[in-house]
Formats: C-alpha cells, structure tokens, sequence
C-alpha cells in the first residue's frame, strides 16, 4: 500500500529538523544577549574541513545574538615554524621555554591562523551558511601579561602568564556588534611580547566578562568514568575531587582542562563545557540540547528541587503522563493540578521539570501522603528520586509530621528499601482510609519521620 502523505510527512527528515528547533528554542532564548566565550586549540584550526564547519557555527550564534569572544591556540602551528627554523623546542614542566627565536615563531604562528580565522569569518560565498552573514571580527592588544620568570632553576624568558583581560575594550567591541578575537599573546605595559596559555587567556576573559558559558573544544571532549560513560554535568566540589582522586582517568590534557573549568565556576563564570571538537555539530549540540555531548562543569545549582508553582502545571503533566497511561500513576486532571499545585516539589535540570512528588498532609492525624513521585525516563539514575523523597520528608518536618504513608501498586520494593514498612488500611488518616480505591488494590506502607 502507498503509503499516505501524512504518513510520509511524519517520517520527513523535516520533523526531526522542527523537533529539534522546538527543543533548541529556551535555550536559544536563554543565551540571547549572553557573553559566550569559546576556545580552540591550533590542532582544530589545522583540520581545515572541520574547522570550516565551526566557523559556520560560530557564524549562528552571532546571528541569535550571542556577545562572542574568540580565543585560538596555535600550539601545532608554533611546532611546524620552529621546525622550519631548525630550532629545537624547549619545556619545562609542559611549559614552552619561549626565547627569542622561539618568539619569532610563535609571533609567526599567531599571526597566520588569526588571519586565516579573520578571512573565515569574512566569508560571504552564495549557497553557503555564511551568506548574508557580514560578521565583524576586532582584535588587539586586550591581553595584558607578565613573564613567567625564572622557575626552579628555568629562566621562561618570553613566556608569560596573563595578569588581565581588558574587559572595557571587549564591552566596546561587543557594544559595536563585533565577534572578538583573541590570540595566546600578551602584551606588557613596557611594550614587550609574550607567548601565553590560550586556556589561560579563555578563563581570564570569562571571568573579567563574567561570561553565561566559556566552552572549551578539547581533543577528547568530555569526562569519562571508569566504565566509559560521559559524566554529562559535574559541580565545582565534584570537579575538584575527580582531579585530586582519580587523575588516573584523566590524561594530561583533560585534566589540565578541568582545573582550567574549576577556576573559571570558581571566578564567576557560571558554566563551563569540555566539548570534542571532532564531533561536528558539536557546539551547538551542547548549547541547544537538554543534555549536550559533553561535560558541563557549574558553579551555580544546576539541578535542583524547588517548590512548583501554577506556571510549571504543562511541564507536570508532560512528566507524569506516561505514569498515567501504563497505569503507574492515578489519573490527575489539569484542573486538579491547578488547584493542588502547591503541594508539589519538582526537581528542575536546567529549566526542565524532570521529577516531581507530592505532599497531602493530614495535620490532626501528624501524618502525610507522599504521592505522585515521578522521574523523566531519561534521568532515573544518580539518586533523582531520594533527592525528592529527602524533600518531600524536610518539608512534612517541617509540617510537624511525624510519619509519611503511601500508596502504591509497582513499587513497593522501592519504598520498603528506604525504609516505609507495609501497614493496612487502619494506618491510613481517617479521611484517605474513606477514598480508598478498592479496585486498584495499592499497598499501603508507612514510615516514620525521625
């Protein structure tokens, strides 16, 4: 049979487009106006496909109206001048000896990728992302350094490290709807130059801006654990304690780049993301969707519990509907959650609601109903669901309950592993024990509030 053209309307690459323009709308929202600050390494400007692909990227959200500031390494670019050279580079410590040859040739290196970004983002070509774009890219001397110095024993000579980020001078350029650039040199008040960290200049920019994001395009991307899944999201504390415990999963470079995202959260900046550049689509993945590709380290509560409110009624429903209809959870209808909205704790993931519980307390009786604990499918690891019921319990304490009951058909197992233990009827407060739904047969188990 043909299919109909509804039915090849919904299996339209077109709907995955809409659904996914749909999902990126908050967050596009979100960032609007936002100070964004992204950092790549010389290696992404050297895979020149890929970094074309980037530029496009970068090209799309200036068009949603980030505040954008560049900043670029030049680390390969820096190795292939020295060689040309005849010069044998020098470390100490992983930190490049920069003396007046090598100088040169990081001033050489420098020079020629921001160039060759300038022309990219000037790029205007029909029948390209970048039609139409007419981007304007300003760069200077906003870094200002200092040399390194001399360091058990090594003299770093013209290898600095940044004492500032002219902020005023960004503001300026943003003001006049310019991307900013800014290369891994630095210049000091006494007119000398210097070879700095790009990721050095990254975080200081953020932090001077107090930029919404500083993403970091790595080689390997996120953070992995010991059994190779990506740890999606990670707070300062547990940032800090990965690197101080477990630094035999990082290598060299990831863990360089998550002490470099401690210190931006620790500065002010609110989110920083470890993203695979490889990965094409890669930037806008970890912007636009819930989840992202890589590891977003944050200083503020990124997910958290909080009491609903009237307006947080469709995400409600949009979350236990499912619970709903495979018989999980009672029907409830909108109505119905208006008018017991406050009796509701949600826990919210960057804007989204994706869990819920609720507290129907039963004061002449100092006992609650803990009802309605829903988990989004996509989220039922990390202990989502104890963070709710450790709500639910605070706020009936604080109620002056002393014990919680409540009803259920599919997980009692849950429940009794967290200590509610089974009861009859006769446990139920006089006014639930009357509404008792013989039909759906819920056991009922009981816990008290210590």
């Amino acid at each position: 049979m043909t299919p109909s053209l509804t039915e090849r309307a919904m299996n339209d690459p077109k709907k995955t487009l809409v659904q996914g323009l749909r999902q990126a709308v908050p967050y596009i929202n979100a960032l609007e106006h936002k100070t964004l600050v992204i950092l790549f390494g010389g290696e992404a400007v050297v895979d020149v496909e890929r970094f074309a692909s980037l530029i496009h990227d970068i090209a799309l959200l200036d068009s949603l109206g980030l505040k954008l500031v560049l900043v670029h390494g030049a680390r390969p670019q820096v190795e292939a001048e020295l060689a040309e050279m005849g010069h044998e580079p020098r470390f100490a410590e992983g930190v490049r000896i920069t003396d007046t040859v090598a100088l040169d040739a990081v001033k050489e290196a420098v020079g020629a990728t921001r160039i060759l970004i300038e022309g990219l983002l000037s790029m205007g070509l029909a029948n390209s992302p970048m039609h139409g774009a007419r981007l304007r890219v300003g760069s200077g001397n906003a870094v200002v350094a200092r040399p390194l110095g001399v360091r058990e024993g090594v003299d770093f000579q013209y290898t600095g490290e940044v004492r500032r980020v002219d902020g005023e001078l960004i503001r300026a350029w943003h003001q006049a709807d310019t991307i900013v650039l800014l290369s891994p040199l630095g210049y000091s008040p006494t007119g000398e130059v210097f070879n700095v960290s790009a990721r050095e200049v990254a975080v200081m920019a953020a932090r001077t801006l107090g930029a919404e994001k500083l993403v970091m395009l790595t080689e390997e991307g996120g953070i992995v654990d010991h059994d190779g899944r990506l740890l999606s999201d990670l707070s300062v504390p547990q940032a800090e304690r990965l690197l101080a415990a477990d630094t035999a999963m990082l290598d060299a470079d990831q863990a360089e780049a998550l002490d470099n995202a401690i210190a931006a959260c620790r500065g002010g900046v609110r989110r920083v993301h470890l993203v695979p550049r490889k990965l094409d689509g890669a930037l806008l993945l970890e912007l636009f969707t819930r989840d992202g590709v890589g590891t977003m380290v944050f200083a503020d509560q990124y997910e958290g519990a909080r009491p609903a409110t009237i307006d947080d009624v469709g995400g409600l429903i949009e979350l236990i509907r499912p619970l709903e209809e495979d018989g999980t959870l009672v029907r409830r209808s909108r109505e119905r959650l208006e008018n017991e909205i406050d009796r509701f704790t949600l826990l919210e993931r960057d804007g989204a609601i994706i869990g819920c519980a609720a507290l129907y307390a039963f004061p002449d009786e100092a006992i609650g109903e803990l009802a309605c604990v829903a988990v989004h499918a996509d989220y039922r690891r990390g202990g989502r669901a104890d963070a709710l019921l450790g709500a639910i319990e605070a706020r009936a304490r604080g109620m002056g309950l002393t014990r919680l009951f409540v009803l259920t058909t599919r997980t009692a197992h849950w429940f009794r592993e967290r200590g509610f233990e089974p009861a009859d009827l006769d446990a139920l407060p006089v006014g639930k024990r009357e509404m008792y739904n013989f039909q759906r047969r819920s056991k009922v188990f009981v816990k008290p509030l210590l």
